[in-house]
């Protein structure tokens, strides 16, 4: 991968509302919740641990209050208040999707490699009471910080439930919070694909997206970047879901029209099932229709035709997301940008066009 940068990206409040900065400020106390609520420390405890039963007015008051004041418990409290914890908590909505898988490893590897252990939270859904539930899981453990996979929807929400004095790192593919972040430029590596197959004689270039982190990622914005730039036709984009299946369903269609002459999918296993249904329908890949995938996954170079790609160093930024908390862990509460640019992988699927 080529590295462009690792540079500070300012204090927090130059990208949101300087009240929700992160402060690091001092955690509130159980003494603090019980005062709160009217009860005894004891009785917060019972409802945080389920331990014993506690009436439901207690209750209510005692969970109001942990709201009022954000506490955490104690396990999370102490770990930040020593700074002699070794866990970080890894949050994310997939691990078994190559780019996420990868990129855990990289985090777990440098992890284990500085005396750290990782632990890993998986939320399933992106709803603010699913990401709030998972955060209170893992505050509960006695972490030293939590590294979120931010390529989703549920990376978005898990971040913006996080508290603001908690060592926080994201990973994603475009810039877009106030805490450190390792990035792969997907915007410039999604202008770089689609530049490709233009510079191949193809007059325009179809894209298959996977599912965004919000309205559009970072590879549907490059590519449409790169086609205004040309001054190609801009097709409408074609939603994919996760499942290489539906990467199939989209082939079999296309397969039938004359205008699809390439298309930039948004990762490899849609563009290995969308190879699978242009088959299916009759059409050749590349004489009829050329295909590029994104991620270089450890099939693209196996699968026939071989699929041109480019190439994520996922590993690498697990790696890179673990550094920047290892700073954050040692003092250094400089937001920090560490970013790198996928590289272009030529195989066998995409050539001029017809």
């Amino acid at each position: 991968m080529t590295d462009i940068s690792e540079s500070p990206i300012g204090h927090p409040s130059q990208y949101a509302d300087p009240t929700m900065s992160r402060s690091f400020a001092k955690p509130a106390s159980i003494g603090d919740v019980a005062k709160v609520a009217g009860v005894s420390v004891p009785t917060v405890s019972r409802v945080l641990t389920g331990a014993a039963p506690v009436s439901p007015d207690k209750r209510q008051r005692v969970l109001e209050a942990i709201e009022e004041l954000g506490y955490r418990p104690n396990g999370a409290a102490r770990a930040l208040a020593s700074g002699k914890q070794k866990f970080i908590a890894v949050m994310t909505s997939e691990t078994s999707i190559f780019g996420y898988s990868a990129t855990i490893q990289g985090i777990e590897t440098a992890a284990r490699a500085a005396g750290y252990f990782v632990v890993i939270s998986v939320v399933e859904s992106p709803t603010a009471e699913e990401a709030e539930q998972a955060v209170r899981l893992v505050l509960g453990q006695p972490l030293a910080g939590v590294i979120v996979l931010k390529f989703d929807p549920v990376g978005v929400r898990v971040l913006e439930a996080l508290p603001l004095d908690l060592p926080v790192v994201a990973v994603s593919g475009e810039v877009a919070s106030d805490v450190s972040q390792a990035v792969l430029d997907e915007v410039q590596a999604g202008t770089d694909v689609t530049r490709y197959l233009l510079d191949l004689g193809h007059e325009t270039v179809h894209h298959v997206a996977i599912p965004p982190s919000r309205e559009e990622d970072g590879r549907t914005i490059g590519w449409r970047n790169a086609l205004e730039a040309a001054g190609a036709i801009v097709p409408p984009v074609i939603s994919a879901t996760w499942d290489a299946a539906s990467g199939v369903r989209i082939g079999r269609a296309l397969a039938i029209r004359r205008d699809v002459t390439a298309v930039f999918c948004g990762n490899d296993e849609i563009a290995m099932g969308l190879i699978a249904g242009l088959s299916d329908g009759g059409a050749r890949v590349p004489e009829d229709v050329s295909v590029v995938g994104f991620d270089d996954h450890p099939l693209a170079g196996v699968w026939r035709p071989g699929l041109t790609t480019m190439a994520q160093d996922f590993p690498g930024l697990g790696r890179r997301a673990f550094g920047l908390m290892a700073k954050l862990l040692e003092g250094d509460r400089e937001v920090t940008l560490s970013t790198s640019l996928p590289e272009l992988v030529v195989r066998a699927s995409a050539g001029p066009p017809r």
